[in-house]
C-alpha cells in the first residue's frame, strides 16, 4: 500500500519546485495560486492570487484559468498541498507549473510582501452559494458584483424584475430613477410593488422591496425626472445602467451622456407580445442613435397604455436585462454588443440581429462633433422598439 510520504514523494518527482525568492521574482509575470482552505486564505495570501482550495482544482481551475501555457506559481501552507495541486495541474496539459518550496508561512515569515483579502462572511458565502459554485463567478466574482454600482432606470414593468434579480444576485448599489407613484394598475406587471403600497412613490417602494430581499444591497433612490440639468450627474460612478424608460426624449438623452460618460447601458423594450434587448458599450459598439437614428411617427408608436402589454413579458425581458448587466460587470461571455435579441411570446421563439455602428452617426461616429447634453422634448411621444433594428443582417 502507498504510503502518503511515497505519493507526496512521487508527485514531487514529477514537478518543478521553486524557492520563495524565486517566487518573488515572478510575482509580474506569473499567476499565482493559493490552494489552502478558505479560512485559511482569509487570514492572508499573495497579493494578485487566485484561490482555488485544493478539493476544487480540477473542477474550477479551466474556468478560472482557461490559459494552460500562463506561468503558473501553486502555493499552499508549506509547501506539500501545492505540490500535489502542481501534479494535477501537469495531468491536466498546464504546461509552466511551479511549486512554491515551504509554502505561504515561510513567504510571510521571511518578511515578503502579503494581504488579507477582502472576503465574503459566513452569511454572504451560504447566501450565494451556487454563485460560488460557479467557476466563471466564484469568490472574486462576487465580490465584485457587491462593490459594483448598477443605475436602474425605472422601477415599472422591466425596472421591477430587473432590480429584484440584480438585488438577489448581490449588486452592491442599485440606483433607482422614477418620478412616478404606485397605481393598482401597475400591480399586473411591475413586481416590487403591491396593494399596500398603492400611493406610494415606486422609489420608495422599490427600496422597501429590495432591502427586505437582501441587506447587503444599498439602494440609491431618485424620484426625480431624469433631465438634461441632471442626467450627468445622476449616472455619475454607476458601472452599468439598466434602461426601463418607455419614451424617446429619455433614450437620447440617456444615450448621449453615457457617451459622455463612458457607462453601458442594457436597453430593453416591450410592446404586446413582443420584446427587445441590447447593450450599448459605448464606442465598442453602437448606440441608440445608430440604430434608431429618428422615432417613428406617434401612430407607429402607441404605448403600453394604448395597446396594452402582457404581464410576465415584463419578467422575461428584464430578466434578460439583468443576465446582460451581471455579465457586463464580471465581463463575462459575450454581451449583447451589437447584437439585437428579439423576443415573440406568441411563437416563443427568439432572432438575434446584428446592428452595426453608423459611420455617420452624429453622437459616436468618426466626424461626431462634440456632444451636447439636451433636452428632447419635442421627441416626447410613446416610445416602441421598431419591428426590425435598422442595419441588421
Amino acid at each position: 500500500m502507498t504510503t502518503f510520504r511515497e505519493m507526496l514523494n512521487a508527485a514531487k518527482s514529477q514537478i518543478r519546485e521553486i524557492s520563495t525568492e524565486q517566487s518573488e521574482g515572478m510575482l509580474s509575470d506569473a499567476l499565482f495560486l493559493d490552494v489552502r482552505e478558505s479560512d485559511e486564505y482569509d487570514q492572508g495570501t499573495v497579493p494578485g492570487s487566485i484561490h482555488i482550495s485544493r478539493g476544487f482544482l480540477e473542477v474550477q481551475i479551466e474556468g478560472k484559468v482557461p490559459n494552460k501555457s500562463k506561468p503558473i506559481v501553486v502555493y499552499c501552507a508549506a509547501g506539500v498541498r501545492s505540490a500535489l495541486a502542481a501534479k494535477a495541474l501537469g495531468e491536466l496539459g498546464y504546461t509552466e507549473v511551479f511549486s512554491m518550496a515551504g509554502g505561504f508561512n515561510k513567504w510571510k515569515d521571511e518578511g515578503r510582501v502579503w494581504i488579507t483579502p477582502k472576503t465574503l462572511n459566513e452569511e454572504q458565502r451560504n447566501r450565494y452559494h451556487r454563485h460560488l459554485l460557479l467557476p466563471e463567478v466564484g469568490e472574486e466574482g462576487q465580490e465584485r458584483l457587491l462593490e459594483s454600482k448598477v443605475l436602474v432606470l425605472g422601477a415599472g414593468g422591466l425596472g421591477s424584475p430587473v432590480a429584484m434579480y440584480l438585488a438577489a444576485a448581490g449588486v452592491g448599489t442599485l440606483g433607482v430613477v422614477d418620478m412616478d407613484i404606485v397605481d393598482a394598475s401597475n400591480l399586473q406587471r411591475q413586481i416590487l410593488h403591491n396593494l399596500e403600497r398603492v400611493g406610494e412613490t415606486k422609489v420608495s417602494s422599490a427600496a422597501k422591496t429590495i432591502s427586505a430581499m437582501n441587506p447587503d444591497v444599498k439602494v440609491v433612490p431618485y424620484d426625480v425626472r431624469l433631465g438634461a440639468d441632471n442626467v450627468l450627474e445622476i449616472i455619475d460612478g454607476y458601472d452599468v445602467i439598466v434602461d426601463g424608460t418607455d419614451n424617446f426624449p429619455t433614450r437620447y438623452l440617456l444615450n448621449d451622456a453615457s457617451l459622455i460618460k463612458g457607462i453601458p447601458i442594457v436597453h430593453g423594450s416591450i410592446f404586446r407580445f413582443e420584446g427587445q434587448v441590447t447593450v450599448f458599450k459605448p464606442y465598442d459598439g453602437p448606440c441608440y442613435r445608430c440604430m434608431v437614428p429618428e422615432p417613428p411617427p406617434p401612430d407607429m408608436a402607441p404605448s403600453c397604455a394604448e395597446a396594452g402589454v402582457l404581464g410576465v413579458l415584463c419578467g422575461i425581458i428584464g430578466s434578460l436585462q439583468a443576465l446582460e448587466a451581471i455579465k457586463v460587470v464580471l465581463d463575462l461571455g459575450d454581451p449583447l454588443v451589437g447584437r439585437l435579441v428579439a423576443y415573440d411570446a406568441l411563437t416563443e421563439s427568439f432572432r438575434t440581429f446584428k446592428v452595426h455602428r453608423d459611420p455617420t452617426c452624429p453622437t459616436c461616429g468618426a466626424d461626431a462633433g462634440e456632444i451636447l447634453i439636451a433636452e428632447y422634448d419635442e421627441l416626447c411621444m410613446p416610445h416602441v422598439a421598431p419591428r426590425e433594428p435598422v442595419h441588421v443582417i
